[in-house]
């Protein structure tokens, strides 16, 4: 590897980075303490699709994997160059090196006309970005002196379904980018050079916030960059309707400093109730919400995984499958709430047994609340697709399906702290507040996917047993949740 100023190296990553968005990237370099801490979100983010890239390995069987973890980047480019010398003709994570810049490539075959880059995505789909990635490759492995034929995209093909063992010719796509990375060459060694003036000048390049901060990547500097922004801001307006950075951009932080013309109806109602801490509601639109309910009463709430590779027959990748649910019942009036659960035993298809046990639960009068239920309805179908047997059952089912989010959301009811939002974590702190998600271990719907995963990966039974019970409190609370707004709403029209 050539020698550079450390300040000044880059690698695929920081030039992505320095993409998005110049502070980002000096920051990353001269004033890393500064980042966020990694959430429970973003912890799962990483996590998913770790197996994409081995599955792709298969579409070239028996290369040489150029190992990242227990070599230093001198040791990746000498071992790259010894397999290249040797003739090796397929590489996994190979590492290459040129002004500066080092980057490694997911899989390099050689094809009849030159080298072939793929680049691997776990992705459904294509994104401006991933060009951009495959470019920085392009230029490193071109410019030091590696004939390049092809370029290719390889992400996951949603529309494959598995039947026995993974078939990864059938379950990626390739798309040849070639042309279009080529087309990218012009500009990008002098974005390379600009992002190195940037960092030689000392100072933090002085740019404002704009929507580069989440685009295409979340940045990890957000609080820091963000420390100027109240908790309430303009950008806690939810709905469509004004250009969040636009009002910014004319210093118009505060909501109180919005003017009221320039917002739509339910941005209006959500800046004039926090302003004045007023709440609304709409009796009889609630009421005849509540009157649309009857007894037997079950609160439903479902968990899934959704992940590339599907694990089990008949499923396609990022098909969501339960593998948990929680359900409260009341029976009549007055009667005491009674409560059923499952979690599945982590490594087993739990679909079979998590339907079978439900639908023995749910009598088929019973009226089903759920909150936002067009999320169990979707599982509900796919339910019936997997087990077309027990449709009819089903499509019963899902007619006597009613949504708790309704009147939230078409905000019939609304109280000024829910700041637009007519989530279940909004809503039930306020209409509920003896009951809260804060001090939870689990505490979404991502967060409890990837702790089922770490229930299958742990060889620590304490560990497991914490994790069981997190997500069985979890899940829980969302149903006991939904039977306590119920009973709000009920005080609430008397």
């Amino acid at each position: 590897m050539e020698k550079m100023n450390s300040n000044l190296y880059l690698s695929k990553s920081l030039f992505l980075r320095g993409l998005q968005c110049h502070k980002s990237l000096y920051l990353h370099k001269c004033h890393p303490e500064l980042k966020d801490e990694i959430s429970p979100q973003q912890e799962a983010r990483f996590q998913s699709g770790t197996d994409v890239g081995l599955y792709a390995h298969r579409l070239f069987p028996g290369g040489v994997e150029i190992p990242y973890d227990t070599l230093t980047h001198e040791e990746q480019l000498l071992m790259t160059k010894a397999e290249i010398e040797k003739g090796t003709a397929t590489l996994y994570e190979p590492a290459f090196s040129f002004n500066g810049v080092f980057v490694k490539v997911d899989i390099l075959q050689e094809g009849e006309d030159g080298w072939e880059i793929y680049e691997v995505k776990a992705a459904s789909g294509m994104k401006d970005v991933y060009f951009d990635d495959v470019a920085i490759q392009y230029y490193v492995l071109t410019d030091m002196g590696l004939p390049v034929s092809k370029a290719y995209l390889v992400y996951i093909n949603t529309q494959y379904v598995r039947k026995g063992e993974i078939e990864s010719e059938r379950l990626f796509s390739r798309v040849d980018i070639t042309e279009l990375v080529k087309e990218k060459q012009i500009l990008l060694e002098e974005e390379i050079k600009r992002l190195r003036e940037m960092l030689k000048s000392g100072t933090p390049p002085d740019i404002d916030i704009g929507p580069y901060c989440s685009n295409p990547y979340d940045c990890d500097f957000h609080g820091y960059c963000w420390k100027h922004i109240p908790e309430v801001s303009v950008f806690s307006l939810r709905e469509k309707g004004a250009d969040k950075f636009e009002l910014y951009r004319q210093g118009i932080i505060r909501l109180e400093d919005i003017p009221l013309d320039r917002l739509n109806g339910k941005q209006r109602q959500q800046v004039e109730a926090f302003l004045e801490k007023k709440d609304y509601i709409n009796s009889k639109a609630t009421k005849k919400f509540l009157d649309s309910l009857w007894y037997p009463l079950y609160f439903l709430d479902f968990e899934t995984f959704n992940i590339p590779i599907p694990p089990f027959d008949g499923l396609r990748p990022y098909e969501k499958v339960p593998f948990q649910y929680s359900l409260y019942c009341l029976e009549h009036e007055g009667a005491e709430a009674k409560h059923y659960e499952y979690l599945a035993l982590p490594g087993v298809d739990p679909r079979g047994e998590l339907m079978r046990k439900l639908l023995s639960e749910v009598p088929e009068n019973a009226c089903v609340i759920a909150y936002n239920s067009s999320f169990e309805t979707r599982v509900f179908r796919s339910i019936a697709d997997w087990f077309p047997e027990y449709r009819q059952r089903i499509e019963s089912l899902i007619k006597n399906v009613r949504d708790l989010m309704a009147p939230f959301q078409r905000r019939n009811i609304y109280c000024w702290q829910m700041q637009g939002s007519y989530s279940m974590k909004s809503v039930l702190p306020i209409m509920v507040p003896e009951l809260s998600y804060d001090s939870m271990e689990i505490s979404d719907g991502m967060v409890a996917a990837y702790a089922y995963s770490r229930i299958g990966a742990s060889q620590n039974p304490e560990e497991v047993e914490r994790i069981r019970k997190a997500l069985l409190e979890y899940c829980g609370l969302d149903t006991l949740g939904m039977v306590k707004i119920v009973e709000k709403l009920r005080e609430l029209c008397g």
